[in-house]
């Protein structure tokens, strides 16, 4: 068998071919920017071209792109899609409902959402980790001192988010009804509630205000798109400022980021991080490292909390409601519901270190037996053995 992956900016693609050179799956490669992820005539036709240049079986992409399924219908090939965004924006598109499609998705809410609608091929299937790639690069480095902290938080801060930019041009009942929102957003652990916020009344005054552009075959409507990359973002970008500033006024933080720090007065810059090379190191030097989850991701685990404890991090996280489904709470990492009890959980913590050890390895050696990305791999390749259409 030959697989197809298109590539693109995923930051576990190269985790993921190993996997795939590890099971015996041969494949090629193929990169293209893309302006519209839905339609595309030119480079479905080149598309087509390269599939059947490399004799390939079937096509892999991190993440859904509706013009590849067009191609894999017309070739009549399997479309593996495994996802590590959610809501995927992308996937609300007619060509969601082709049978070719094999949708892997690593968050339950967005499964359930998608097989409700009539989505034949789609599975639960969590994110990984390559435990052997982060084993060699920690044991091989010689600068881990420089990644030493006590408290750490690797991501962005969302600073630049589309609802600072228009929120001046808002009526002030909207105005006022969108800040209470992203308010509310923030005192729920484990949930999402700002699509249930947009009621149809808020929706109607907000047309008038915020252009929803979409292609033609997209069925995403405003209050998916306003609630995810508008108030999402938003209410992220608040909860992780409030976080780290009151955090930082009884503990030594540091923030590697490509976002503008200058508004976290205690907070110690490290810079940006290359997640191959610098990342892990970060985790595993750091006695405390924070997951703060946004809001979109309703249920699921992002990459980031793979990333922690495949490296052998602490981790102290955000409630998410399928830890449960792998890990144990103050056993594996430690959640928090809030900022006052990630305040104190980090106290107790950092006085206790034989503990925090403990909790650490015993995440590590969870990821290391049941979640790295080959255990992955030959689940979706079983179930699209035993589902081809």
């Amino acid at each position: 068998m030959r697989i197809l992956v298109y590539k693109w900016k995923a930051y576990n693609y190269a985790d993921v071919l190993e996997a795939f050179s590890a099971l015996g799956y041969a494949y090629a490669l193929t990169e293209k920017d893309l302006e519209c992820y839905d339609e595309d005539a030119a480079y479905e036709q080149e598309l087509a071209a390269i599939i059947q240049k490399e004799g390939c079986d079937m096509v892999f992409s991190m993440n859904y792109f509706a013009l590849i399924s067009a191609v894999c219908a017309q070739l009549n090939l399997p479309y593996l899609v495994w996802t590590c965004d959610s809501p995927l924006i992308s996937m609300y598109h007619a060509n969601v409902f082709l049978p070719c499609n094999y949708f892997f998705t690593f968050d339950q809410t967005n499964y359930l959402e998608f097989k409700g609608m009539g989505v034949e091929h789609i599975w639960y299937l969590p994110l990984a980790v390559n435990v052997k790639r982060l084993d060699y690069l920690l044991d091989h480095a010689t600068d881990l001192a420089a990644y030493q902290n006590e408290i750490a938080f690797v991501g962005s801060l969302y600073e630049r988010n589309s609802y600072d930019a228009m929120r001046p041009q808002l009526p002030e009942y909207l105005r006022g009804y969108f800040d209470a929102a992203i308010w509310a957003q923030q005192c729920v652990s484990g949930g999402n509630i700002l699509e249930e916020m947009l009621t149809v009344d808020v929706l109607e005054q907000l047309e008038q205000h915020f252009q929803l552009e979409k292609s033609e075959g997209s069925f995403s409507d405003l209050g998916l798109i306003f609630a995810t990359t508008v108030l999402g973002f938003k209410t992220a970008a608040e909860q992780r400022y409030r976080a780290l500033t009151e955090l930082s006024k009884k503990y030594r933080v540091t923030v590697y980021s490509n976002s503008d720090t200058s508004g976290l007065i205690r907070v110690r810059y490290g810079g940006s991080l290359d997640y191959w090379s610098e990342m892990p190191k970060v985790f595993a030097g750091t006695k405390i490292n924070l997951n703060f989850s946004i809001p979109n991701i309703k249920s699921g685990l992002p990459l980031r909390i793979w990333d922690v404890l495949g490296s052998g991090g602490f981790l102290m996280t955000n409630f998410q409601a399928e830890i449960p489904y792998y890990f144990q709470d103050r056993k594996d990492l430690v959640c928090f519901e809030g900022i006052e009890e990630m305040i104190e959980l980090t106290g107790y913590y950092l006085e206790h270190e034989e503990e925090r050890r403990q909790i650490a390895k015993n995440g590590y050696q969870k990821v290391c037996q049941r979640h790295n990305y080959e255990q992955r791999i030959l689940q979706m390749m079983e179930i699209v053995k035993k589902n081809e259409f």
